[in-house]
């Protein structure tokens, strides 16, 4: 298959700038960004950086012709004054759904994360439709059910907390999609057939507190699988998945119902249109997630396992979406150190073979296609390459639609290797090393930052880092180190669960032993490691400043949790994980430990993070700022989750530079 390659649209690369990257580059919003492809192949639609705008923070609705990809969009609206776009997505039927959000102070009265008291600082987000032509805004799948006799306050927290959401886009149905809506008078979460056509809608699932919907069936949206949680004795549950039988009744499945404390993951990604078979990723029988098939009829696995890795999850099954290929299985997904799309389907094998013979080096990533497969749109990038987006046309002819990030160079951004590091313990720790650019061992170790991820039942993967921060430091010269830190999701059983009621105690040695590995294999100066986190990692970070001995010479805390009495359930939406990871967040209280400050920390959050409220960063500078060095600074409309602001990418990128070099011990990192 012979590509050619040629430029379209208005996005090329700009003039490269060398050294350090500046804060100020970081910070601008995306070129373009949330590229979709309608599934006709007719029409493609992202979020651009809105032309002519000088303040250099709003973003804009682009559309393409697909038959014109050259000439550019064919329609750009930018966002209004207040709501900003901030996602879009290309539906069938000529529709568009574009999500925006706003900022938003006032009494929340329990309606999502934030005050239950008194008035909070927050945004809302919209879901809108608009058409090719971008000639009217509507609020997307509004419910026309009537709301006499709701309260004004419970009106309020649907405004808030967002009526409705795209929850399955039926491929093959021309008119109809499955969304999420809240039932104003129930306040529970109804899943409906819906018409983008007429606006009708008919029920398909209520759901409630302990009751969710499962899989919808591809080609009609039946549901076919639901989840419910039911007590089982004391403080345990069970995590039950029912299957809908030949009657309609929804049946218990034993092999698919696991208690709340085993912690399985039974994930039911698709059904088998000639067996009725269901496609299962779990891993019940295994360290890691396998791909396997469960009969229903039997109430039993299939013996052989459809796909697994010895070291990394499976973490999805890939099936086609137009008729020639619907519902087959394309491919599956590793989630290894970047997630990996291996294609079992010839033509797909083939077409992604040919996309990274083109980009060799990079990770190319397939995200839509047409019926006939002439029609490819795909995304390319690596750690030291933002990502960029590209459409194959006729499977001969590359159109660049533009990179996010087009006029930055990262030249200086170095070398990434994916690690494995022994604990005190012995536990194998893996992490992802970052390395500036031009660095050999003879050129002597490095200032070093240890850089644990959030969540913390998360985990990090290689390639470029959404934030900036890695990129923005090793481009400074500081090697970086990501543990996957015990209590990390996604990286076997064993390694999760060792996490456990460890917070700040063998999750935080992990940290600390990740320091003199690196001090070990003269990669880093002993006298020149600090520690950065944000969300979980401000945690970390919070808690290394009140442990001794430290390899740390300071701490930067972005976002943290500090109180763990305070801590409460507001951390997560969803009440499984506040039941269960709830139960684990338990170790070493920083605040209870302030007295034992020891390092010079700064402290960051945003006014309208709801998330990790300031209260935990401000309450922990005010009880140490006595003891050490200490700084806390209040970021001005900054959430605590991506997308931020312009101005809050530069001012805290320039507070992290500013304070590892003034500030971070004797001389500075």
């Amino acid at each position: 298959m012979a590509i050619s390659l040629s430029i379209g649209g208005t996005f090329i690369a700009g003039t490269a700038v060398a050294g350090p990257i500046p804060a100020e580059q970081l910070a601008q919003l995306p070129a373009i960004q949330s590229v979709s492809m309608s599934s006709d192949g007719k029409t493609l639609v992202a979020l651009i950086a809105a032309p002519g705008d000088k303040s250099g923070q709003d973003t804009a609705l682009a559309s393409w012709d697909m038959d014109r990809l050259e000439a550019g969009p064919t329609r750009i609206t930018p966002s209004a004054d207040r709501m900003k776009f901030i996602g879009a997505n290309a539906l069938k039927g000529d529709h568009i759904l574009a999500i925006a959000r706003q900022e938003w102070t006032g009494a929340l009265g329990g309606c999502g994360e934030g005050n239950s008291t008194g008035s909070t600082k927050t945004f809302v987000s919209k879901a809108y439709m608009t058409n090719l032509e971008h000639s009217k805004f509507d609020e997307a799948f509004a419910s026309n059910k009537r709301t006499t006799g709701v309260s004004e306050a419970t009106l309020r927290c649907l405004e808030l907390a967002g009526t409705a959401s795209l929850a399955n886009s039926l491929p093959l149905d021309p008119e109809h999609v499955i969304i999420s809506r809240l039932d104003p008078t129930s306040f529970s979460s109804n899943y409906l057939r819906y018409n983008l056509r007429t606006g009708n809608s008919e029920l398909l699932f209520s759901g409630g507190g302990r009751s969710s919907p499962g899989l919808f069936h591809p080609r009609n949206g039946d549901l076919l699988t639901r989840s419910q949680i039911e007590p089982v004795g004391g403080s345990e549950y069970e995590v039950q998945v029912l299957i809908r039988d030949a009657g309609g009744q929804f049946v218990v499945h034993k092999p698919l119902s696991t208690r709340l404390t085993e912690r399985y993951s039974v994930s039911i990604e698709g059904i088998d249109d000639a067996t009725g078979n269901f496609y299962v990723i779990t891993d019940q029988f295994s360290e890691h997630a396998q791909l396997r098939l469960y009969d229903p009829k039997t109430q039993q696995y299939l013996p052989d396992v459809l796909a697994s890795h010895p070291q990394f999850d499976i973490g999805g099954v890939v099936f086609g979406k137009h008729e020639g290929d619907f519902n087959q299985v394309l491919g599956f997904r590793v989630n290894g150190p970047s997630v990996t799309t291996v294609y079992t389907d010839p033509t797909m094998e083939q077409l992604q073979a040919a996309l990274q013979g083109s980009f060799a080096g990079k990770n190319v990533s397939i995200i839509n296609y047409n019926a006939d497969k002439t029609r490819v749109v795909f995304r390319v990038s690596a750690h030291d390459t933002p990502p960029s987006y590209h459409v194959l046309v006729d499977r001969r002819r590359l159109v660049a639609l533009g990179s996010e990030r087009p006029n930055l160079d990262t030249s200086s951004v170095g070398e990434q290797r994916w690690v494995n590091y022994p604990a005190r313990d012995g536990t194998q720790i893996p992490a992802i090393l970052d390395l500036p650019a031009g660095w050999s061992p003879e050129k002597g170790p490095l200032p070093t930052i240890i850089h644990p991820h959030g969540g913390p039942w998360a985990r990090d993967y290689t390639g470029w880092d959404g934030s900036g921060w890695v990129p923005f430091l090793t481009s400074r010269g500081y090697a970086v180190l990501r543990p996957q830190y015990r209590g990390s999701a996604g990286l076997g059983r064993e390694l999760w669960m060792a996490g456990d009621n460890q917070w700040g105690l063998a999750m935080q040695d992990d940290k600390d032993d990740g320091a003199k590995w690196l001090v070990e294999q003269k990669i880093a100066d002993a006298d020149r490691i600090a520690i950065f986190g944000y969300s979980y990692g401000g945690f970390a970070a919070a808690a290394a400043a009140v442990r001794s001995p430290s390899p740390y010479q300071c701490a930067i805390s972005g976002a943290p949790v500090t109180d763990l009495g305070r801590l409460g359930t507001s951390w997560s939406d969803n009440r499984l994980q506040r039941i269960l990871q709830g139960r684990t967040v338990k170790g070493m209280d920083p605040m209870l430990n302030t007295d034992k400050a020891v390092l010079p920390t700064l402290l960051y959050v945003g006014d309208r993070d709801v998330r990790t409220p300031a209260f935990h960063a401000r309450g922990f500078y005010n009880a140490i700022k006595g003891k050490v060095p200490a700084r806390f600074e209040l970021i001005a409309d900054m959430p605590h989750s991506m997308p931020w602001y312009p101005r809050h990418v530069q001012q805290t990128l320039t507070l992290m530079e500013d304070f590892l070099r003034d500030e971070c011990g004797p001389g500075g990192l």
